[in-house]
């Protein structure tokens, strides 16, 4: 076959796959997001190595893949973003940056004491603890989202935790690079946190004052979907800036991006377009792609203790940390255990500082695999754990108002 035909054929695959994993997900009471990444791991090299199939000879395959998952996290964390309001969030700050700092330091000083027991030196332990300070908030947003719990004070201070989470976690990643590779140290450090805070300052400037007049201008052209289009290019713009300016995660400009949106009176038109465009296709992808990327082959059994410590470590790490933080904020016990399940996940975020770790050989192969290993169990027990912490039926506490009378009508 053509290179055109094993994508679509792979791309028919991989849809079909995650829906009807989707629908025995749900039918066992479990949200729809956990069978699609069991989906992706039976797809993956762990089992039936889809992507070295005979059919399947196109060595882009993989990357282009890669590149459609990539627009569906984008994707995810605008729909997120969109479902919100930028004052609810403002109310939650304090549980945010409690839960989101709290979240990063524990993890890291636990995978770094693994990492010292295991023989480690002292620059691979602290590389340990930052790949489980990292969180993938995207498979909580799903898992919320489906439960009707976003806008929840555990959804709005995990989404909150979540941005002070990436922002630390690339502050201290950038920051131990530099030192350790002589990038500049402390300066290189202090020039990162100055375009952080203006590539914040940038994005929330034009979607306040320039966004509002941009969508209502092109609301009133004769074209097809130009709202939405809009829409699209602004995300995938603010993505860009995150990395580029501000030295941040894609799917945190992406997710500001969509907060700007929520402030618009095209709201409903601009969420129906992006929610199928997402949901049908690019998202699906994403997930499925989490179990395609992890191969567990490459751990040996001299491995699996190291495993087993920074996995624990990583999901004791965000309960106790996270959930700490959620609860000297003022939550209760049940909302913080809530909180710190949210963030236990690693996903693609893990997987990246892992990557990096690899490239700049400050992990061997054999660790990598563990973390690899951790990232997968962590992003799989998130959704039935937090869906288990999680009351059914108990009314979402709200942080305003204003969203208790929107779930009453």
């Amino acid at each position: 076959m053509t290179p055109f035909l094993q994508l679509i054929s792979l791309l028919a695959i991989i849809l079909v796959a995650a829906k009807a994993a989707g629908y025995f997900s749900n039918r066992l009471g479990q949200p729809s997001v956990l069978g699609e990444l069991i989906a992706g791991v039976i797809l993956g090299p762990a089992l039936l190595d889809i992507l070295h199939w005979p059919i399947f000879t196109d060595l882009a395959l993989p990357e282009t893949v890669d590149h459609l998952a990539e627009i569906g996290v984008l994707l995810l964390m605008f729909v997120a973003g969109l479902e919100l309001h930028l004052s609810e969030l403002v109310h939650n700050t304090k549980v945010s940056a409690l839960g989101g700092i709290l979240g990063v330091l524990v993890p890291v000083a636990l995978g770094y004491g693994i990492g010292v027991a295991a023989g480690l030196s002292p620059q691979e332990s602290f590389f340990l603890g930052l790949t489980l300070g990292a969180t993938s908030v995207s498979i909580s947003a799903q898992t919320l989202m489906e439960l009707g719990r976003l806008r929840s004070r555990v959804g709005l201070g995990l989404l909150g935790a979540a941005v002070f989470d990436d922002i630390l976690v690339i502050f201290m990643l950038s920051g131990f690079l530099a030192l350790v590779t002589g990038g500049g140290g402390l300066g290189t450090v202090g020039l990162l946190f100055l375009r952080m805070v203006l590539f914040l300052a940038l994005s929330a400037a034009f979607g306040w004052w320039v966004l509002p007049t941009l969508v209502r201008r092109t609301g009133r052209l004769p074209i097809s979907q130009g709202v939405v289009t809009l829409a699209l290019v602004v995300l995938f713009v603010y993505g860009l800036a995150a990395e580029v300016v501000g030295s941040m995660a894609a799917i945190s400009g992406t997710f500001l991006a969509g907060l700007m949106f929520a402030r618009s009176p095209e709201k409903e038109r601009i969420e129906a377009g992006v929610h199928a465009l997402a949901y049908s296709f690019f998202v699906p992808i994403f997930f499925i792609s989490i179990g395609l990327a992890v191969d567990t082959r490459g751990m040996s059994l001299n491995l699996l203790w190291l495993f087993l410590g920074i996995t624990v470590a990583a999901i004791a790490g965000k309960l106790l940390g996270a959930g700490l933080g959620a609860r000297l904020a003022g939550f209760t016990y049940r909302e913080s255990a809530q909180l710190g399940a949210g963030m236990v996940s690693r996903g693609e975020v893990g997987l990246i500082i892992a990557s990096v770790g690899i490239e700049q050989g400050l992990v061997e192969q054999a660790e990598f695999s563990a973390i690899v290993g951790m990232v997968l169990v962590t992003t799989l027990i998130t959704p039935p754990m937090l869906r288990a912490l999680v009351a059914e039926g108990a009314p979402a506490r709200t942080s305003s108002p204003r969203v208790e009378i929107e779930e009453e009508v």
